[in-house]
């Protein structure tokens, strides 16, 4: 048996090659940035040639420096970030215009009329998503309807439609495999959730022509072989990357739960065979599909997240490094009565809110860099107890959470958290949860795990926090971000 498996992370602003071993421990890894492109005013795109050249790169890299040769690798497993868009010429592979990535809000207006001419039932009850410009579909609309001739060359079958995954997985495969998995799926406003099939309403609704979309997998499943790396690799495994955390994190029991610190937030609750409906505004989607049969999950969006601390680093300058705040954070008290909403591209679930935005509010003369930096990083934990808060509204408990993401490596922050979600935080050793998750799939196809129960066994805890602080404290500072974040609310 072939002893590694090989990952691709292909994040919103970087690219992950990562090899790990059976036991899921991690063996080498390389990573690269690639340049981020705001063309308008909430417009966010990436150039397709930096997402695939810097994926082929750190697969090279990961390769040569760990000295581990294709043929000792079983399967690539692949993870993405989600709802990122792309369109290209079925002939040439070539990209008709750049990736416009999740975060992007061009399509927000089209999206408020959608919901007032009363669309947001009918698309809810079959994708399990709210109307908004985060997903896929918007976006496709957008391209077909703003690249000179795409329409036109779409409705003759010339043009693939794909997130990440399809786009790499086409490149991967030198344009043998047009194929996406479940969880990618579920993440476009246009495949139904419970048919498990790509939905003609909705398609003649977002006018897009079907033969634009990807063939629909398993996550665990044959999508193909990429041969570009010297000899022939089985591509086993595909998720989400929130979705492929939570596999990673080792919730396949209903009732687990896990939350990500990237440049989003994303809690994910395991909700097992049941799709259920959300009364807060949160999403139904699929945790994973494996074997034909889905699990579902109830999640949480927060659009920044690690995000916010990149912004106070890199645009007003507040610290060198991220990992300098945790000396700066032990140092500043919790309730110096600064707040900092970061709504730069509006605010996600309970709020959907995509014309607010941010403010940091409070200041006073004894107001400084400590407590701007410490009022950043407090409001992913406030805003993570805005999700949990709705998700125990629609009738689900959670008692410990597993954390990942480069923010779970800040020590106070764990703290934090566990303090103002009043519930267990535990952090794995491996950390690099959605890559491991792809990896996890991709074994799984091959045979090198034999059940979901089989990885599950697999997770260890590195460190593990409980609350600590005064309930009466957490009340206040939470009713403190409250009455913040209704300051910036346009839809209210």
């Amino acid at each position: 048996m072939k002893p590694y498996l090989l990952s691709i992370d292909q994040g919103t602003t970087s690219s992950r090659a990562i090899i790990f071993d059976q036991q899921g421990n991690l063996i080498h890894s390389a990573s690269q940035e690639f340049t981020q492109h705001y063309p308008q005013n909430g417009w966010v795109e990436h150039d397709p040639d930096d997402i695939l050249q810097s994926v082929l790169n750190t697969i090279k890299q990961t390769l040569n420096e760990s000295g581990i040769t294709v043929a000792q690798i079983s399967a690539i497993g692949i993870c993405n970030q989600r709802e990122t868009t792309l369109i290209w010429n079925k002939k040439t592979g070539k990209t008709i215009y750049n990736a416009i990535v999740w975060q992007d809000r061009r399509t927000a207006q089209y999206c408020h009329e959608l919901s007032e001419q009363g669309h947001g039932e009918l698309i809810n009850a079959k994708t399990g998503l709210l109307i908004d410009a985060y997903f896929s579909a918007t976006k496709i609309r957008w391209i077909l309807d703003n690249v000179e001739g795409a329409r036109h060359a779409a409705e003759q079958g010339e043009l693939a439609f794909g997130t990440v995954d399809t786009f790499l997985l086409w490149h991967l495969t030198e344009g043998q495999s047009h194929f996406t998995d479940a969880t990618n799926a579920s993440r476009t406003l246009l495949y139904n959730i419970h048919t498990h099939s790509w939905d003609a309403e909705l398609l003649a609704l977002f006018d897009i022509p079907r033969s634009m979309l990807p063939e629909v997998k398993n996550s665990a499943d044959d999508f193909g072989t990429c041969h570009l790396f010297g000899a022939p690799l089985c591509i086993g495994g595909i998720a989400s990357d929130q979705q492929a955390a939570l596999i990673g994190q080792g919730c396949f029991t209903e009732g687990m739960a896990k939350s990500t610190y990237g440049t989003g937030c994303f809690l994910m609750v395991n909700t097992g065979k049941l799709a259920l409906t959300s009364h807060n505004k949160l999403l139904t989607t699929i945790a994973y599909q494996i074997d034909g049969e889905a699990s579902y999950a109830i999640e949480g969006s927060i659009f920044i997240a690690g995000a916010a601390v990149q912004w106070m680093r890199d645009n007003l300058h507040l610290f060198r490094c991220a990992t300098d705040t945790e000396d700066l954070l032990a140092k500043t008290n919790l309730n110096h009565g600064v707040y900092f909403v970061p709504a730069l591209t509006g605010l996600g679930a309970p709020y959907w809110d995509p014309d607010a935005r941010g403010a940091i509010s409070g200041l006073t003369r004894a107001s400084g860099i400590n407590e701007i930096v410490s009022a950043g990083i407090q409001s992913v934990g406030y805003q993570t107890k805005d999700l949990l808060a709705a998700i125990e509204q629609d009738g689900i408990s959670i008692h410990t959470m597993r954390i990942d993401g480069g923010m779970a490596a800040n020590n106070w922050f764990m703290q934090f958290l566990a303090d103002i979600l009043a519930i267990n935080i535990e952090r794995p050793v491996t950390v690099e949860t959605s890559a491991l998750g792809a990896a996890y799939l991709a074994g799984l196809h091959k045979g090198l795990f034999d059940s979901t129960a089989h990885i599950q066994q697999l997770w260890q805890a590195e460190q593990q926090r409980q609350p600590q602080l005064d309930r009466e404290v957490v009340s206040a500072l939470y009713q403190g971000w409250q009455d913040a974040v209704r300051k910036v609310l346009v839809c209210q």
